[in-house]
């Protein structure tokens, strides 16, 4: 069971964004709940997507308990050197939130920044985000294999979102099995709610 921290209140793919004008440049920020490198790699691969022709899509992740270097990461994206993802490294491992990663997507207005003004428009982007982004305690947890008949699929991944599940892995063979992250305060309701949906037909087995 992970020690409890304050991380995003965010869901699975669910992003939080704010964005503001600085000289004539369009910085927006886009921050998700990260748990370890490839999720943050999915997360900026699917902003770089969203805003293709962006100047430039900056980025930093720190995927782990707030204030850890054990997995960080951060580019500049085209942009000076040390002007944009350190900078915003720095912010995110100073902030007291754990599993976050921050991408700002910069269109170019027409104005050059300089290196201290790139540093404080990338700096001052993460912080305006972290200003109003939710956030919650991350409760210990527990790691589950769920497997059950395809037919039972969509209603269980409605379960999965009721109870706050994080999907860490999924297969579509002869049977859908779902690997689990569980909030132990929601493990017993979603057991009970998985055996009821499937009339028992449900396996459910706890992970080292």
């Amino acid at each position: 069971m992970a020690e409890s921290y304050t991380v995003p209140d965010l869901k699975p793919a669910q992003t939080y964004r704010v964005e503001q004008i600085i000289h004539r440049s369009r910085f927006i920020t886009t921050i998700a709940r990260v748990r370890n490198p490839q999720e943050a790699k999915a997360f900026i691969d699917s902003v770089r997507a969203e805003h293709a022709q962006a100047t430039h899509n900056c980025w930093a992740f720190q995927a782990s308990e707030p204030g850890s270097t054990a997995q960080v990461g951060a580019s500049d994206d085209g942009e000076p050197k040390g002007t944009a993802g350190r900078p915003m490294l720095t912010v995110l491992l100073h902030c007291g939130v754990g599993e976050i990663a921050a991408v700002v997507t910069r269109y170019f207005g027409g104005i050059l920044l300089g290196t201290g003004g790139l540093v404080r428009a990338y700096q001052g982007s993460v912080k305006l985000a972290l200003e109003t982004l939710p956030v919650t305690v991350k409760v210990p947890s527990t790691s589950i294999e769920v497997t059950l008949e395809h037919r039972f699929v969509n209603q269980a991944l409605r379960l999965f979102d009721d109870y706050r599940c994080i999907i860490a892995n999924k297969d579509f063979g002869m049977d859908a099995v779902f690997q689990l992250e569980v909030p132990d305060t929601q493990l017993q309701a979603l057991t009970d709610a998985l055996t009821e949906m499937s009339s028992g037909g449900v396996l459910i087995e706890t992970l080292p």
